[in-house]
């Protein structure tokens, strides 16, 4: 492996490092020590839910490769997975706000379980199967999971500036740490240990077991409108209407789905971006090194909301340009390194040049995480958070699913560009909500816009 790779995990590990230990007082909010129980229960949970989901993402490609499926079988199966979550996710996602937080977490622990087992079948219909569960608890995992904390968070009475502290934790951790852990583990299973593809699934399952006995045991249970008069369809209609009525929801689930878009069509572009020519590139470290580019970003995420500014909706603006930027790299060096004709070998002058925009994108992700669940928990109401959440996540299904059809449509270059471009137009966006968060209200003007956001869920 080339000194290059070693070099940049060994700088983003001493900048994490260094961030971590240089923290100051403005930079830590204190706590005590029920709030600090709770967290770390939440954390526990949240880590082992975020393994079993880790685990398997870099082996899912792979297993259906060794089963003999093809680019095109494959392909139709990762849309089968997210074309799920975006229809019968979001439906048992809204369940949720009715039935309960802890049971719809429970639901996504038992629904993933049940996918990790179709993957031991060679039948396509079975893994088809499998990949129609793994997208209802994908919806559940990012919806169900944080409407539950905000909710226990506001029943105990803690401080709401408290919620950014586990929001980062949660990130530093689940998306940094764990992801980092899971892929080491992983590799050990299939490569050192010789299990196959099959047992980073069969870990999976047994992370989320824990988790879920964990949950039983620890968690109570809590409700966005458990009220019986609502049917779903109800549900539906009232969560529509508090976005159409409400115009920071509905910018903020325009940004979260401009912002995910581009950060799921980055998870296909990489590798063919940094090898265009069948480059050498070790994936997993790769894919460590990006890891710790979002550690670093949600340790900066933590001291940003820890102080009282610059505001959240402020310093998102600069993130969502600074993202904008390092996924135009790929397009700058094509045009002013000139391409190697070599095929194989080492990854190249360009390549390398990108692979640190890519960091620089993690980073930008591993602060986008944690603020944007700061800004659902203070705009979203709590009667039909997960339902919302789950509206967000539509337009990011149908645009994941477009691309992953089209994907050998239009050069890589186009596609980064499109993502800057809907990133830049984040950025805009967030100036508007930013601009909107900020207008004063007074008199009855300001009681009469409080009016109008709760009444749409009260139909």
């Amino acid at each position: 492996m080339e000194i290059f790779y070693f070099l940049v995990f060994g700088g983003l590990s001493l900048v994490v490092a260094a961030l971590e230990l240089t923290k100051t007082n403005k930079d830590r909010i204190n706590t005590p020590s029920a709030f600090n129980a709770f967290k770390n229960n939440y954390l526990l949970v949240y880590s082992l839910m975020m393994a079993g989901d880790w685990l398997q993402g870099p082996y899912v490609y792979y297993l259906y490769s060794q089963y003999g499926f093809g680019k095109g079988e494959i392909g139709q199966l990762f849309i089968a997975g997210f074309g799920s979550s975006m229809l019968f996710g979001t439906i048992v996602g809204s369940l949720a706000d009715k039935q309960g937080r802890k049971r719809a977490c429970i639901t996504y622990c038992i629904t993933y379980i049940l996918s990790c087992i179709t993957k031991h079948s060679p039948e396509y219909k079975v893994l088809m199967l499998g990949r129609v569960l793994g997208g209802i608890a994908t919806s559940l995992l990012f919806s169900a999971f944080e409407s539950w904390l905000v909710a226990e968070h506001n029943k105990r009475g803690f401080e709401q500036q408290w919620l950014s502290i586990t929001f980062s934790k949660a990130i530093f951790l689940g998306n940094g740490l764990i992801a980092i852990l899971a892929g080491l583990f992983g590799n050990v299973l299939v490569d050192s240990l010789s299990l196959g593809p099959v047992a980073p699934f069969d870990a999976a399952a047994c992370f989320l077991a824990i988790g879920m006995a964990i949950i039983m045991s620890s968690w109570t249970e809590n409700y966005g409108d458990p009220s019986e008069n609502k049917d779903l369809l109800t549900q539906f209609r009232g969560a529509a209407v508090a976005i159409a009525s409400d115009e920071k929801i509905a910018l903020l689930g325009a940004i979260q789905s401009l912002f995910e878009g581009s950060m799921y069509t980055f998870v296909f572009l990489w590798t063919p971006a940094l090898s265009p020519n069948n480059e050498d590139i070790p994936h997993g470290f790769i894919f460590a090194t990006f890891m710790l580019a979002s550690m670093l970003g949600s340790s900066l995420a933590s001291r940003l909301m820890a102080r009282n500014s610059p505001k959240v909706e402020s310093y998102m603006q600069i993130v969502f340009i600074v993202s904008s930027a390092s996924l135009v790299l790929p397009i700058v060096t094509s045009f002013l390194v000139a391409p190697s004709d070599v095929k194989g070998g080492s990854i190249s002058f360009a390549g390398c040049i990108q692979l640190l925009g890519f960091c620089v994108f993690e980073a930008c992700v591993g602060i986008f995480w944690p603020s944007i669940m700061k800004m659902r928990s203070q705009y979203i109401p709590e009667e039909a958070r997960s339902t919302i959440m789950n509206f967000f996540r539509i337009p990011l299904n149908i645009f994941v699913c477009v691309v992953l059809y089209n994907v050998d449509a239009f050069p890589i270059a186009v596609m980064f560009g499109m993502c800057a471009i809907f990133l830049f137009v984040a950025s805009i966006l967030q100036r508007r909500l930013q601009a909107i968060a900020e207008k004063p209200k007074s008199g009855d003007w300001g009681l009469s816009e409080k009016n109008t956001e709760a009444d749409p869920l009260n139909i």
